[in-house]
């Protein structure tokens, strides 16, 4: 394996919350490795670890023991802010539930993470027109996100994920609150844009619809990894 393509590397994470009375190890000892332009799904019944672990490697969350690289950077190495501006930098989040700002546009919504990492404003506006035209939203830019579907919603939570050129999108349970056609046609939508650009997609999910398009499906059982299958 090349590690020059390696964008997350985790070495024997653990993951424990004491919130109740017993421990509960939600990720037990995962060794995983994710290379550059992989789409690839997290799978598992409720309970597997798959969102804690998607929470760790991406910095939200702290292991209770073991380490993450994610991009060749040790996470447990930089403080509070370096970690939050690697996090603007290098990755890219889509949640289920959406989470637009609801007074901002379509187009400002999508540009916030350019905004905070000081783009200037002309470019701002070219890379998000851009990317409105690929999600399939051309001509949907100054609309509020009460007046989109919740299809096109979580295309704009797609774009605002991609137009700051992250080295990964992780995308947690993105198609929880779509119907079937609509979840068909956002992952083939992002499906073509990691062939074309080369970007990792990394999902927690439980929908076969994700299931079936991923190339690399890797499944968790009491916060373990069972089974990682690489499609051919």
């Amino acid at each position: 394996m090349n590690e020059n393509n390696n964008v997350i590397v985790t070495e024997s994470v653990v993951k424990v919350y004491e919130d109740s009375e017993i421990p509960v190890k939600a990720v037990n000892g995962v060794d995983m490795t994710i290379e550059r332009g992989e789409f690839t799904a997290l799978v598992g019944p409720s309970g597997s670890g798959k969102t804690t672990l998607l929470n760790v490697i991406s910095g939200l969350d702290h292991p209770s023991e073991g380490r993450v690289w994610l991009g060749g950077k040790p996470l447990s190495d930089m403080s509070g802010r370096e970690l939050s501006d690697f996090r603007r930098d290098k990755i890219g989040f889509i949640f289920q539930a959406f989470n637009l700002i609801p007074v901002l546009t379509a187009e400002e919504n999508a540009e916030y993470i350019m905004l905070l990492q000081g783009v200037p404003k002309e470019e701002r506006h070219l890379r998000v027109m851009e990317i409105l035209r690929e999600v399939g939203l051309e001509g949907f830019a100054d609309r509020l996100p009460p007046k989109l579907s919740g299809g096109q919603q979580q295309r704009v939570a797609v774009a605002r994920a991609m137009v700051a050129h992250p080295a990964i999108i992780l995308a947690d349970e993105p198609t929880a609150n779509l119907d079937s056609e609509t979840s068909g046609e956002l992952l083939d939508m992002m499906h073509a844009l990691n062939r074309e650009t080369g970007m990792t997609f990394v999902f927690s999910t439980h929908d076969q619809i994700v299931i079936d398009r991923a190339s690399r499906v890797i499944t968790l059982k009491d916060g373990r990894i069972f089974d990682d299958e690489i499609k051919q």
